[in-house]
């Protein structure tokens, strides 16, 4: 299940660095638009602190995700374990 939090704690920083692979969704504001979701890769996401994160948007085939960012402010990161052990959740 997806977690929200006020920061980003030490084990999920070094749990996120481990992965390589991670997914970007973003829509635009109301009913008419379509949701993007993209893999991304590459070294393109840091933890800058607790409570900062920077995400490079390399573009493909179009520039949605950009374009629904700047419409709304909105965006979705998701890491997966795609190597390794999941993220286990604190005893």
């Amino acid at each position: 299940m997806g977690e929200r939090g006020n920061s980003i704690e030490p084990d999920l920083t070094a749990w996120i660095g481990r992965q390589r692979l991670f997914f970007v969704a973003t829509a635009p504001s109301g009913s008419g638009g379509q949701v993007n979701l993209s893999p991304k890769g590459l070294d393109t996401f840091a933890i800058l602190d607790e409570r900062a994160v920077a995400y490079l948007d390399l573009t493909g085939r179009g520039v949605e995700t950009i374009a629904h960012v700047r419409d709304n402010g909105r965006i979705t990161v998701m890491f997966c374990a795609f190597e390794g052990p999941p993220k286990e959740e604190p005893a």
